[in-house]
Parts: structure tokens; sequence; C-alpha cells
């Protein structure tokens, strides 16, 4: 879809979001979603990344603080506006810093490299997660010291019409503040390519947003690796387990991927956490995408299939219509519900080197409103045409989906 194509399509589907069901009706805490084209997994009263990452950049008068695995970009597609809009922001005196892990740099460097050339614009490649097995794998930014998003959205145009993702929109001055001490720590630590380490915060420091005709939102933020995460911060693993931990009626986790194999000691943190909810006569379930079909995952999605209260689905995105696309067509949101009041949106998939090794973000939040909606956006690609349950007794192979000759 060229770019005349999409700005086309996302004003369409905004007029349709006014016009029947309305917006989510939060205006500074906002559930944002990419939705593969062609599928029926779209939310109307739900805004699509492409438009609210436009509207936040647009809107930047002093400055925007990114920090991204990578930043895939390809001409004539739905990230070019939004690289377009940043170097406008630049160009009008916007001071704009942007952190990319290194590793992916070596991949994707053609945007990153534009970028860095333009004024106003600096790029550092971060490789000191390395150290402990890990990446830059946080999916941020902020923009003037009052707005952040965050989710599983990567900078990849794959990520804005080709993978199903969730994310925040969260417009909270002390929040703002939090993560531009996450984003100048990793400023830092990518400068000098030494770790810091923190003893993690004893007690959760909640934020509220005040909303209209409702009680205030409740949230705070959690970060990985461990050792690594400001004392503003929960660390996310074991934010996480006491999330699951306190559950009564249900958690519904939904995930690119999950294993408690490790390349060097068996991660049941998580694992024996969903066992123990599910013992307890919880509703357990776990929606993984159809890359997780590897040996080291397959076993331990089949064995928990052998609790009571605990069911586990893959999630099968079909291939765009004009053709095969790698890396993508793929379940990549990142959520966990939790009861009537209590969810998880991060970038972490669930495996040992995601909260030992490497960056990432979360926010939890405690409120009715947003606990409903994600509860019925993971109801509808739970029970959805994508969603098939896995068999015990069948043998898988793992999917490929990288480039084809």
């Amino acid at each position: 879809m060229n770019c005349l194509k999409r700005l086309k399509f996302t004003i369409a589907v905004g007029l349709l979001c006014i016009t029947a069901l309305g917006q989510f009706p939060y205006q500074d805490f906002e559930i944002v979603e990419s939705i593969p084209l062609e599928t029926v997994l779209d939310n109307p009263e739900i805004r699509n990344t492409f438009g609210v990452w436009l509207e936040m950049i647009n809107a930047a008068k002093k400055t925007i603080d990114i920090e991204q695995f990578y930043i895939s970009n390809q001409e004539g597609e739905a990230l070019e506006p939004i690289i377009r809009a940043i170097e406008k922001a630049a160009d009008r005196g916007v001071s704009v810093r942007i952190i990319a892990e290194k590793r992916m740099a070596g991949t994707y460097p053609k945007t990153l490299a534009r970028l860095n050339e333009h004024k106003n614009i600096s790029v550092r490649k971060i490789a000191v997660f390395s150290k402990n097995g890990g990446v830059q794998h946080g999916k941020y930014f902020i923009v003037d010291n009052e707005q952040v998003f965050l989710g599983s959205q990567n900078f990849d145009w794959r990520a804005l019409d080709h993978i199903h993702e969730i994310g925040l929109r969260i417009r909270q001055p002390e929040f703002a503040g939090r993560m531009i001490e996450l984003f100048d720590l990793d400023w830092k630590q990518s400068q000098e390519n030494r770790i810091y380490s923190f003893k993690p915060a004893q007690e959760t420091e909640w934020m509220e947003l005040r909303t209209k005709g409702a009680e205030p939102v409740r949230f705070y933020a959690a970060a990985s690796p461990l050792g690594n995460v400001p004392l503003s911060f929960r660390e996310d693993l074991p934010a996480i387990i006491e999330l699951i931990n306190h559950a009564k009626k249900r958690v519904y986790v939904q995930l690119l991927s999950y294993s408690p194999s490790s390349k060097e000691t068996y991660f049941g943190d998580l694992d024996n956490a969903l066992r123990r909810a599910a013992a307890r006569g919880v509703d357990v379930r776990l929606l993984c995408s159809d890359w997780c079909q590897h040996k080291y995952e397959m076993p331990f999605l089949k064995k928990l299939l052998e609790q009571d209260n605990l069911d586990v689905k893959m999630s099968t995105i079909p291939q765009w219509s004009e053709g095969y696309i790698a890396f993508a067509r793929v379940e990549h949101c990142k959520l966990m519900i939790i009861d009537d009041d209590l969810s998880w949106v991060g970038s972490s998939n669930w495996k040992r080197d995601y909260f030992y090794g490497s960056r990432n973000v979360a926010v939890i939040v405690e409120d009715k409103l947003i606990n409903t909606t994600l509860t019925r956006l993971f109801l509808k690609s739970w029970d959805g045409p994508y969603a098939w349950r896995i068999d015990p007794k069948k043998e898988y192979q793992p999917k490929y989906y990288g480039e084809k000759d």
C-alpha cells in the first residue's frame, strides 16, 4: 500500500470510528492496535498505530526520544510518512534522539543512517545488553517529556500493516518523566558500553491519570533486564508473577512466543505461576503465534494442556493476497489480562533472556474499562478464525518466516 493510499485509509478508518462507535473514551490513556490488512481483527473504536504515531510526532514542539529494537523502512510503505514526520520535526527545531540495538542496526542500517545525517537528529547504537546475552528490545518513544507510546510495535513498516500489535499512548507528565529516566540511562549506557546496577524498587509506585466521569486510571511502569532498572520502575518479571499470583478468575496471555527452555538453565518462573493459577481454579488461556512450533517450545506448550483449567492456542495469520512478506503476517501482541481490572502491556516475549538479559518496557494498569477492552480484543483473537488448539499427539514443524529466494 503506497503512502497516499495509506493516508486515505487512515482518514477513512478515523471517520468510521467517529461516526460509528466513537474512539476509545480515555483521551490521555489510549489503547492502540495494528491490524494485518485483509483480516477481521480490527476494532473500530481503537485507533491504529499509524495515525497515533503521526499525530504524536507532528505535535512535537521540543523533543522526541525514540528507543527501538530496529528501524526498517521501505519506500512507498506505511513507515515512510512517519520517518518524514520525524525529519520535519527536526527541521522545525525539535531535538530528536534515537537509540537502536546495534546488532539489528547491521541488518537494517539505511534509515538509521539517513536520520543520523539529518540536522537535530542524533542516533546511537546500543550493544551493552549483549554482555548478558540480550538485546535492546524495548519499543517506545517520548514526545516533549509529556506523552509516551509503548507496546509491541517495532519501528517497522510491517508492524503498521502486516503484523498484529498492541500498544498504549499515555499522556501523563510523571510517567513521561520516568520513561525519560530510562531513556537517559540507555543513552548513557550506549556511549559508555557499561551496564549500571540498581537494586529493585521495594514498593510499587502507582501513578494516576484523571478521566472524565470515571475513577482515575492507576498504573505503574515496569522494565527489564533484572538489575538494570531505574528505581522508579518495577522489574518486569516479578511484577508479572505477582499479577498472576493475584488472579482469582482469569489469566489471559497473548504473545509472539513462550518457552521455559533456556540455553543456560530451565526457566520455570512463568510456567509455574500459570500452573499455580490454574490449580486454584483460575481460567488460564495462552495464545501464541504459530512461529512457536520449535522443539524448544512445543513440548512445553503441550505439557501445559495436561493441567486442568489451562488452555493453549496458536494463531496463524493468513498471507497477504498480493504476496508473501518476510517476518510478517504474525501474532505479535504482548498483553496479559488479570480478572476484571488488572492488565499488562509490554514488549517482552515470555522467555528467560527477555527478562534477564534484554531491555524491555511494560505498563501495568488497574482499570475496569481498559481491562474489559483488552479482554474483548483477546477474545476476538482467541475465538476468531485464525486461532487453533494444539494437538498434544501431533508433531509440529517450525514455520519458516524469513526471506525467500
